[in-house]
C-alpha cells in the first residue's frame, strides 16, 4: 500500500522542528525532505507541494498564503499553522474536539487551519460554554493566558536561554495594546459577539500554558455554579482521548506546566458562591501548536489520531 506524502513547508522553524520530531521513525507516512539551502526557493517549494498528499504550512502568515498559491493540482491537502487562515471561508478549523461533527469536516477537508496556542486554550472552554447555553454570546469575558517562551519562537528561545537579560526573570505581560492576534479565531471559534479582553503573560520557562477565563455566575444561565460548569464540561469532553476535566474543583496552586510534552489537556473548574474560573492547561507546542497539527494530519489521511502522540 502506497505511504501517504507529507511535506513541512517551513520545517526549521519551532512548530515544523516539533512536529517533524512527532512523525520521525513513523512507518505509515513518508516525509519528503528538503534540503537546508533550498528551503526558501519559490520553484524547490512548489514541487514538494505538488509531489505531497499532505503539506503543513510551518510558515508566517503572508508566506503561508503565498503557499497555498502554489499548489497546482486538486488533491493536495494543507494543514496551515499560521494565523492565516484560521477564520478565512473554505478552511476547516482544526480543534477536532470542537463539537460534534468537527472530526468528520476534518478528516474530509481540503484545508484545515491549525489553532493558535493561546486561542485553543480559550476556546476549549468558552465553545462548550456558549454552545450549551450557560455563557451568554455578549459576555464581558475576560482571559489570562501564561505560556513558557518557546511559544514565542527560535528568537526568544535564544533570549531567554542564551542572553538571560534581568527582565526575563519576571513574568511579562505583552500584546497591552489588546489587539492580539489570536482574538479574531478565539472570538469566532467560540461562537461570541464580543471580543474579550485578553491577556497573555510569558514567564521564565520552556513549555506549558495556562489558560483561564473569570465568571460571575449571575451574569450566566440563572442557577450557573461553579458545580454546574464543572458537570457541563466533564459531559461535553467524556470519552476524549486528549482532552480531560479534573475530577474536582481547583483548590491550591495550578502548575502552567502541565502536560509538558504531551498532546494532553486539563480543564480546571474552580470557585465559590458566585464566582467561577475555568483554566485550561497544556504544552503550548503540544495542543497548542505541532501536536495538534499531528492529531489533524491523522485524522485527515485516515490514521490512528494518537499515532505519534502517546
Amino acid at each position: 500500500m502506497t505511504k501517504p506524502k507529507v511535506f513541512i513547508d517551513g520545517g526549521e522553524g519551532t512548530t515544523g522542528l516539533q512536529i517533524a520530531q512527532r512523525l520521525s521513525g513513523r512507518d505509515d507516512i513518508e516525509l519528503l525532505a528538503i534540503h537546508h539551502e533550498s528551503r526558501k526557493d519559490r520553484e524547490t517549494r512548489r514541487e514538494m507541494i505538488n509531489q505531497a498528499d499532505l503539506v503543513i504550512l510551518c510558515l508566517p502568515d503572508d508566506a503561508a498564503r503565498e503557499a497555498v498559491t502554489l499548489i497546482e493540482n486538486d488533491t493536495t491537502r494543507i494543514i496551515d499553522a499560521s494565523t492565516a487562515h484560521r477564520t478565512a471561508n473554505g478552511w476547516v478549523y482544526g480543534f477536532p474536539e470542537l463539537c460534534k461533527g468537527q472530526r468528520e469536516a476534518i478528516k474530509s477537508a481540503r484545508f484545515v487551519a491549525n489553532p493558535g496556542c493561546h486561542a485553543v486554550g480559550f476556546i476549549s472552554v468558552t465553545h462548550p460554554l456558549v454552545a450549551l447555553g450557560i455563557l451568554p454570546k455578549d459576555y464581558p469575558l475576560t482571559c489570562f493566558s501564561l505560556t513558557g517562551y518557546t511559544g514565542g519562537g527560535k528568537k526568544m528561545i535564544f533570549q531567554y536561554e542564551q542572553e538571560k537579560s534581568p527582565e526575563l526573570l519576571v513574568p511579562r505581560l505583552y500584546g497591552l495594546s489588546l489587539s492580539h492576534k489570536h482574538l479574531p479565531e478565539m472570538t469566532k471559534i467560540a461562537g461570541l459577539a464580543r471580543e474579550p479582553v485578553f491577556v497573555p503573560v510569558v514567564d521564565d520557562y520552556d513549555c506549558g500554558m495556562a489558560t483561564t477565563i473569570m465568571l460571575h455566575n449571575d451574569a450566566l444561565t440563572p442557577g450557573t455554579t461553579a458545580e454546574t460548569i464543572h458537570k457541563a464540561l466533564s459531559d461535553y469532553y467524556a470519552g476524549e482521548t486528549f482532552i480531560t476535566v479534573a475530577p474536582e474543583l481547583g483548590e491550591g496552586y495550578l502548575g502552567s506546566g502541565w502536560g509538558k510534552g504531551t498532546n494532553r489537556m486539563e480543564i480546571t473548574v474552580s470557585g465559590r458562591e458566585g464566582m467561577t474560573i475555568v483554566t485550561s492547561r497544556f504544552d503550548n507546542l503540544g495542543k497548542g501548536a505541532s501536536g495538534s497539527a499531528v492529531q489533524n494530519m491523522n485524522i485527515m489521511l485516515g490514521l490512528p489520531e494518537t499515532a505519534g502522540l502517546s
